[in-house]
Formats: structure tokens, C-alpha cells, sequence
């Protein structure tokens, strides 16, 4: 009851639909380019707000050795909160088990209703990975895919609209660019490691943590 009261307030203040954008990922770490990806999708197609949702399990890392959530969730956290139009969610932290898309938008559709528009945003190097994606057909209907890439990037994406079909593709999945930061969370680890800077590849807050938490030595 309390939640559908704060609905019809957040409807009242938005208009009828809400449009939400969602950042998934390991997040171990997360970095600026998370972030500037995630702001350019937000001002290109008009975002009420972005969730950032570090994953539990994901199923193409079963066998990576991933950081604690606890410390994946709080560098979210810390590299976030000066962004009011940024959230963390924890869903599928908190739901455990491997992270299947499909079901982290069903569980968003029954919380902000069915009218709300879901965007998830990826990497434009993932995009060619979408039919691999459980029950990928099914997800492409229920949410629209933002594919972010580096201006002056090119992809095939022909193969793409043969599988999920032309009107499926063109209503739902989309193409913006990005500012062109090369960062990645492996590199930075591996920084890490080595000793080496990581300095202006992550918020200052989330560098402090790493060292403070002493993470990826």
C-alpha cells in the first residue's frame, strides 16, 4: 500500500509513463566511462533517472573471481551520489542466484507498473552478444537496449535485425555515442595490482576506497 501511494506520487509528478534507465554490470570497478555512458543516454532520451544495478551472478562471469558485493555496491554508491538523476539498486544483488535481464525487468515492470518505459544500457561491443541473452526475444519486447559507442563506430547490426525481426528491432533498439573514454574495469584493476595510477579512471571517492578496502591487490 505504502508503494502504491508513492507511485501515483511520482506519477502525478511525472505524467503518466516514467521512463527509467538501467546500468547493469559487475561494476568491480566502476568508472568514468559508466558513468559519462550513463548521462549521455539520460539526456539523448529524456530519462527520469538511471539505476545503477551491480549484478549478483552473472552468467557470463561464473567462472570470474568477482569482488564482494558488498564492496562492488558501495563503490556504486559512492560514485553516484553527487548525480541526483543516479540510483543504486540492489535487486539482484538481494535476489542472488545468477542475474538473468529478463527477470530484473519483470521484477522493475511489477514495481513501477507496466506502463513504465525500461531502457537498458550497454556497451555497443555487447549489442552483437544479444541473442545469446536468456530468452532474448521475449527481453527485446519488454524493454528497450541503448547501445552506447565511441563516436566514429561502426557495427553490423543486420544480423541483429534478422533474429529479433525488423519491427522488434527498430522500435527497441537503439544507437547513441558516447564520449570516446578507452577505461576499462580489468585495466584498472590490473593497475591496481601493478601499483600504478588509477587516478581520473574512477570517481576520487571510489579511489579512495579501493586503497582504503586494499581491493584488487
Amino acid at each position: 500500500m505504502r508503494w502504491q501511494v508513492l507511485r501515483q506520487f511520482l506519477f502525478s509528478a511525472w505524467g503518466d509513463e516514467m521512463k527509467i534507465g538501467i546500468m547493469g554490470g559487475t561494476f568491480d570497478p566502476i568508472h568514468l566511462g559508466h558513468l559519462a555512458m550513463a548521462e549521455s543516454a539520460r539526456e539523448i532520451f529524456e530519462l527520469d533517472k538511471i539505476l545503477f544495478m551491480p549484478s549478483a551472478n552473472p552468467p557470463h562471469k561464473v567462472e570470474q573471481n568477482i569482488t564482494p558485493a558488498m564492496h562492488r555496491v558501495m563503490m556504486t554508491f559512492l560514485a553516484t551520489k553527487s548525480n541526483e538523476n543516479f540510483e543504486v539498486s540492489q535487486a539482484e544483488i538481494l535476489r542472488g542466484g545468477i542475474s538473468y535481464t529478463i527477470d530484473t525487468m519483470k521484477d522493475l515492470h511489477e514495481k513501477f507498473g507496466e506502463e513504465t518505459e525500461l531502457f537498458f544500457i550497454i556497451g555497443a561491443d555487447s549489442l552483437k552478444d544479444l541473442p545469446t541473452w536468456h530468452k532474448s526475444r521475449e527481453l527485446v519486447k519488454k524493454c528497450h537496449f541503448i547501445a552506447a559507442g565511441r563516436p566514429g563506430t561502426e557495427i553490423n547490426l543486420s544480423e541483429l535485425e534478422n533474429f529479433f525481426g525488423e519491427i522488434n528491432f527498430n522500435r527497441h533498439i537503439h544507437r547513441i555515442e558516447t564520449p570516446g573514454l578507452e577505461i576499462s574495469s580489468t585495466d584498472i584493476r590490473e593497475r591496481v595490482k601493478a601499483g600504478r595510477s588509477i587516478k581520473y579512471l574512477v570517481p576520487e571517492l571510489v579511489e579512495e576506497y579501493i586503497f582504503k578496502e586494499q581491493l584488487y591487490k
